[in-house]
């Protein structure tokens, strides 16, 4: 991200002239300039024929464009009170072939309790394949099976990262209905291996989280990116999302920016990149291993594979409005996720 402006500077302008008009002292930015430019354009005392001046990116004279950070130039998720709604496109791609989800969802938040955040998200709309509402008796049994777990409540972490699922105990009660509605509507050897796995994931804990841990939306909108980013504003992170099947996810050296202006629209930025950091080869992810099976006493680090965010928020401590994910891993072929999520706006 721009780490600093570029000041024209106008006819009969001087080094403190212009300090001033960025409310500046003239030897503070005399050093920034003079660590950002080339050294033919250095300036020694004053100014001496320079037309362009390096100037930090916080030096503005409209203060309400700013970013209001808290101490270590953090951004926190208080979201007392929010409901947002949202379109969510998830695109899956592998080598050639690629298919992409649509459907609305909801997440209003319910409480803050010891550093924790509360929130319930539900699903609003069908589910469409590649433009099209899901008719497939497989792809409609899945979707099906997974409304019973809507309204969903969950949990995060104080960097909004997701923890767990709240209300788990809801889930077997609404199940009987569901099962006696399924069968009314299918019948054969599908809809009972539907029905088992749904049994299996809401009569077992582990299963349960694990299941919605594969949540793509739910994994990207808690992905944790409320930090301190320091004088830099940026911080290293790792970051772990489950682009394939493996008990133990894949996990990324991310590099996490905010700017600390906002947009012209007034949305707060913050992007993230990364690489794959992993000991286990192509070959050990094939095979699902969730571990290396050579080990090494200094492995050479497999990083064939990439890792993006961005994510826009209206305030400092709110959801996004919108944000896009994308993550990789080399396999035989590229296998690529990306998830992007918009907020609905309310007519």
């Amino acid at each position: 991200m721009q780490k600093y402006n570029i000041h024209t500077v106008q006819k009969d302008e001087t080094l403190k002239s212009i300090a001033t008009l960025y409310g500046l002292d003239k030897d503070v930015l005399k050093h920034f300039h003079n660590n950002h430019c080339a050294v033919k354009d250095m300036i020694l005392i004053n100014l001496n024929g320079q037309k362009e001046l390096f100037v930090p990116r916080t030096a503005v004279a409209d203060k309400t464009l700013l970013v209001q950070f808290g101490k270590g130039n953090s951004l926190t998720l208080q979201p007392e009170n929010t409901v947002r709604r949202y379109s969510v496109v998830i695109t899956l791609e592998k080598g050639e072939g690629k298919n992409e989800l649509k459907y609305e969802t909801s997440v209003r938040w319910l409480k803050t309790e010891k550093g924790q955040q509360f929130f319930e998200i539900d699903r609003t709309s069908n589910l469409y394949l590649n433009e099209e509402e899901v008719n497939e008796i497989a792809d409609l049994l899945a979707y099906r099976t997974s409304k019973l777990l809507y309204p969903l409540q969950i949990s995060t972490d104080e960097h909004g990262k997701f923890e767990t699922v709240e209300n788990a105990e809801v889930f077997s009660k609404r199940w009987a209905a569901l099962k006696e509605e399924l069968y009314k509507e299918f019948e054969g050897e599908t809809v009972d291996e539907y029905c088992r796995k749904i049994e299996k994931v809401i009569s077992e804990p582990e299963a349960l989280n694990l299941y919605i841990k594969n949540d793509y939306f739910i994994r990207a909108l808690f992905l944790g990116i409320y930090r301190s980013f320091g004088n830099e504003y940026k911080t290293e992170m790792t970051v772990t999302f489950p682009v394939v099947d493996n008990a133990i996810e894949p996990s990324y050296r991310v590099t996490l920016e905010t700017d600390p202006l906002k947009e012209e629209t007034g949305l707060i930025t913050i992007e993230g990149k990364g690489k794959l950091y992993e000991e286990r080869e192509i070959d050990d992810f094939i095979r699902k291993s969730p571990f290396s099976l050579i080990i090494k006493d200094n492995p050479v680090m497999n990083e064939e594979g990439t890792f993006r965010i961005i994510s826009y928020l209206k305030q400092e401590n709110t959801l996004p409005k919108s944000l896009y994910l994308e993550c990789s891993i080399m396999l035989q072929e590229e296998k690529k996720i990306s998830v992007s999520v918009s907020e609905i706006d309310e007519k």
